[in-house]
Order: C-alpha cells, then structure tokens, then sequence
C-alpha cells in the first residue's frame, strides 16, 4: 500500500505556535513551563504548568464567531487552521467542487472538561425553571470541537472524532490515513488536542498525584494534513514526511498472558515489517514517557525488546510541552518533524511514535522524515 503524506502541519504548545515556530523551539530545547497563577480565577493545583497563557482565539481568527467556543475547541480550529496553511490548502466554499473533499478526524478523550463543568454547574445553581446557557452544550460533548473546526474550515469530507487517552492520536492518525486510502476523501487533516483548565488541572493532580518525577501538566494540539503519497509525488508537490505503517493493540495488566510490555514489543516490530524497515534503521523516537512509573517502564522495556539494547534517540517531548494526554501523540509527531524541518542532512531518516494507555492499549507510527528545501 501506499504511504500517506504529511504535506503541512501546524501546531499550538507552551514552546511555539506554528511548525516554524514550534521547530526553532524544538531545536533550541526551549522548556514551556509558564507561571500560570494568573490565568484563571480559580486556584490551580500548581503554580507552573506548560500552557499557553496569552492564547486568544481572537488574535487568530478574530471575534465574530468565537465568542462561544470553549478552549477545546478554540484550539482545535486554530491549529486546524495552521496545519491547512502550512500545506497551502486553505479554501472557500466553491473548493468543495473541485477538491474531492477534505476530511477531518480529531483525537480527544472527551469533550471540553471544563464546558462539561459549566455546563452541569448552570444546571444545578440557575434557578428555575433551570435557564441554562444553550450554547455551552455543543462544546460539553465529545465532537463539539470536530463540528465546530470542520464548519469554521469548510472541511466537507469525513468528520469523526476518536477518543483515546494517550493513544486518542495515533487511534486518529489510523482512521484518516484509512479513509484517504479508501477514497472517501483525497486528504484528510488528523489532529488532537487538550486544553488546560481549572477543571482538567484539578483532576489530573488527582489521579496523577504530585510524585516530583513527573512532568508538568500541559495544553496544545497538533495537527497535520494527510494525502497520498504516490500522488502528491507525482504532481511534484513537496512533503513533510511519510507515515509509513500505524499499529495498535490492547494488552491487559503488567505480568498477564497479555502483558503489554511484550504486546508493544510486538506491536512495533509488526509496525516495521509494515514498513519494510529494519529495526537498525530506527533513528530516533517520539516516546510518551511522563514519568509515570508504571507506564514508563513498559515503553522503555518494549523500545528496547524490539529495537535492541542500542537504542536510538529518546526525544523528551514531555518534559518540554508536558503532559498532554490526548494531544501528547501529534506533540510527538510534531516534535519528530521539528527535527526535520531546517535539517536536509536528516532527509529519509526513519522514527517511531509510541503511545501507550495505562489500561493496556498500546501503539506505534514509523515515520520517514524530510526538510521542506528537499521534500519534492
């Protein structure tokens, strides 16, 4: 089968806006820990976190039509919008015509937390008969933010959001490259995204618990515009990257018959016979490695089962843009195609991103990289 391209991508994160932006960042190993005390009213779990403070949806895309939109689905348009100029596919109405159709897939865990919150915070303080805000609810459930970037972008083809935690990425990676290769549409745009709020703040630090291990909580997206390989090389058309094989499965707990350790370990070596690339040839990865114990341990030991004890480079995306969970899989990816961006010497070299859930879902993407001077 054919591989997709990568022909534009843009992201949102504490070290960069934008993939130019992002990739001097990157480069420079920028970290996006931000005082974030003033942010809101409410009082934080932590004075720091990798958010994007001034972030104004307005700034991008001015005030009509975003009074409403909660910061899920503020982000999502935004990136949504930065991916779409960077591969030179922003449209009008009359496109749709002529284009085959854009489709879009965005990977969340679910909708907004914090419009969920205000949402059922209206219900139980209005009074009655229990007045609440009608325009909260489209961006309180889970394809709210999809909806509303599809809308916003003109993207007429397939529209799917995918929840999945810390694999909510690689899961929408999957799908769109699926639905390019069945022809529903001749691109699609994949993204994710997670915002920071007093409510998401406050729910992590309950289930992540405060262990100085691990990595600032975050915010971002990520998104990136997917075509076929074959045919964006025969109209002479740069791209950014190939996605050369996504595989993923669900293992049970740590020591089972399904251990995912050993499930991940399979799951790579089956994504690089996919991609009919030796496990020498690996350069680098994109781990999701936050400094969860548990979760940790089974990539590290995974990584090294099927790459062998002289592992590539284990980029360390989380410890500059935090813990995103359902944006943390595009971070990745972007933070691989950072490293490409300005490095022609880089051209053709072969990375994975690897994700894994702490109920045993696990996940791995190999990727051939380029610089944009010598993509085409």
């Amino acid at each position: 089968m054919s591989a997709m391209a990568v022909t534009g991508w843009g992201v949102l994160s504490a070290i960069g806006t934008g993939a130019e932006e992002f990739s001097e960042a990157w480069g420079e190993r920028r970290s996006g820990r931000k005082d974030v005390t003033e942010m809101f009213e409410q009082k934080l779990p932590s004075e720091t976190a990798c958010a994007i403070p001034d972030f104004d949806v307005k700034a991008h895309l001015g005030r009509k039509g975003t009074s409403f939109f909660d910061r899920s689905t503020a982000l999502s348009v935004v990136t949504c919008k930065l991916a779409l100029e960077d591969a030179g596919l922003v449209r009008d109405a009359k496109d749709e015509e002529t284009d085959g159709g854009i489709g879009l897939v965005l990977g969340l865990s679910s909708g907004g937390p914090q419009a969920m919150s205000d949402f059922i915070h209206e219900m139980y303080t209005s009074e009655k008969p229990y007045l609440v805000n009608p325009l909260l609810f489209p961006y309180a459930v889970m394809n709210g933010a999809a909806s509303a970037t599809a809308i916003w972008h003109n993207l007429k083809g397939v529209n799917a959001t995918v929840s999945g935690g810390q694999m909510a990425f690689l899961t929408a990676l999957r799908y769109a490259r699926n639905k390019v290769r069945s022809g529903y549409v001749n691109a699609a745009v994949a993204g994710a995204v997670e915002e920071f709020s007093p409510t998401r703040a406050w729910a992590s630090h309950q289930a992540r618990g405060a262990g100085e291990e691990r990595v600032d909580l975050g915010e971002g997206g990520a998104f990136f515009v997917l075509e076929d390989a074959q045919t964006v090389r025969t109209a002479g058309r740069g791209l950014d990257a190939e996605i050369l094989a996504v595989e993923c499965g669900l293992y049970g707990e740590p020591g089972s018959k399904d251990d995912p350790a050993v499930g991940m370990t399979e799951c790579i070596i089956r994504a690089l016979e996919a991609a009919g690339v030796a496990a020498s040839d690996v350069w680098a990865v994109a781990p999701s490695l936050s400094g969860s114990p548990k979760r940790d341990r089974i990539e590290r030991v995974a990584i090294t089962a099927a790459l062998g004890t002289d592992t590539p480079n284990l980029l360390p995306v989380k410890e500059l843009v935090g813990e995103t969970y359902s944006a943390a899989g595009g971070l990745q990816l972007a933070a691989l195609l950072a490293e490409h961006r300005r490095n022609p010497e880089r051209d053709g070299a072969v990375s994975l991103v690897t994700s894994l859930t702490s109920e045993g879902m696990v996940g791995v993407a190999v990727v051939r990289g380029w610089s944009r001077a010598t993509s085409a």
